[in-house]
């Protein structure tokens, strides 16, 4: 396997931590940091590119919070934009091309390219094509919150053997124990601490239909049997990792009640919304014009994705209104 080395030098090029501010930035114009790093880039820059030549860089505070998403009560870590978050882009747009090739094709979670809308089109695919009338549906407990920091630097250690980067990885990595949820580079980590298991599943367990989004694992065969078996190796291989399953998995027929994953139901000839957000949908019409409306807008991907088309069209026309008091509300 080959390891890449003279790394850090890229990684600390004045360029590279241009481009980094400029992608960091996006979206996020109106931060007080990002308008303090605009006016006086060259000098701020400059702080970042000192800081780690002279490797007197020290990851930040985390500010910690407690948000429910999807359901699930997470602790959510996040540093601030200057310098931790411009540094992150600039070690990932080194980084990101030596560990992509690394991935498997069906792992989805905040890689470029990929996402939930090119997974449910491989699903659908390969369900209509295919026998596959058994799913095992896995979810690891506390994922992030359980990656073991020192595991974590080995399996980055089989691609980076450049001395520098390794020092300033590690550095990110040892500022708290796990993988930070919030933290721009602990999603490219996640990926990578799984990729091993997801070869095993792939090339060794030889399961052809198996998808993996984060944490959240379903493998698709026609052996219930085999599926059980596969279940007890990977709970064993995610032992070498110290993590455990969540006692939710399943195994169950596809063709009864459809495959639940990232966000949608799978069947063999359609496809449905997840019922928690055809709920949240509908919910979300009871909000003010300008939120309701966001908000109505940011589920189009998912409706329109789905064979939910009778859902869409009773909306009609409460969209229609919303978009009408939005207008009226901006002009006033």
């Amino acid at each position: 396997m080959k390891r890449y080395g003279n790394l850090y030098e890229k990684i600390c090029s004045i360029e590279n931590i241009r481009l980094a501010h400029k992608n960091a930035r996006k979206d996020k114009t109106f931060y007080k940091e990002v308008k303090m790093v605009d006016e006086n880039e060259d000098y701020y820059l400059g702080k970042i590119l000192f800081t780690l030549i002279d490797k007197t860089f020290v990851n930040s505070k985390y500010t910690t919070f407690i948000k429910k998403d999807k359901g699930k009560i997470r602790e959510i870590h996040k540093l601030p934009y200057y310098p931790d978050r411009i540094i992150h882009h600039a070690i990932m747009q080194i980084l990101e091309p030596i560990w992509k090739p690394v991935l498997i094709n069906d792992t989805y979670q905040s890689i470029k390219g990929r996402g939930t809308h090119k997974a449910k089109s491989k699903i659908q695919q390969r369900l209509r094509k295919c026998d596959l009338p058994y799913c095992l549906k896995i979810d690891v407990q506390k994922f992030y919150p359980s990656v073991n920091n020192t595991k974590m630097k080995g399996i980055i250690r089989k691609k980076i053997k450049c001395k520098d980067t390794l020092w300033l990885l590690d550095t990110i990595i040892d500022s708290t124990e796990g993988l930070p949820i919030g933290n721009y580079i602990s999603q490219y980590l996640g990926n990578l601490y799984l990729t091993y298991l997801d070869h095993y599943i792939k090339e060794d367990l030889k399961i052809k239909n198996y998808y993996r989004y984060c944490d959240d694992m379903v493998l698709l065969h026609m052996d219930k049997e085999y599926l059980q078996y596969c279940l007890g190796k990977i709970k064993e291989y995610l032992g070498v990792l110290d993590l455990k399953i969540k006692s939710n998995y399943q195994v169950f027929p596809t063709y009864v009640r459809g495959l639940d994953f990232i966000g949608f139901r799978f069947f063999k000839t359609y496809t449905l919304l997840r019922k928690s957000i055809a709920l949240n949908f509908k919910r979300s019409f009871s909000r003010r014009y300008t939120k309701a409306l966001n908000r109505v807008m940011s589920y189009w991907g998912w409706v329109k994705s789905a064979d939910a088309f009778n859902l869409w069209q009773t909306k009609q026309k409460e969209i229609h209104i919303l978009k009408q008091e939005y207008k009226h509300e901006s002009t006033s």
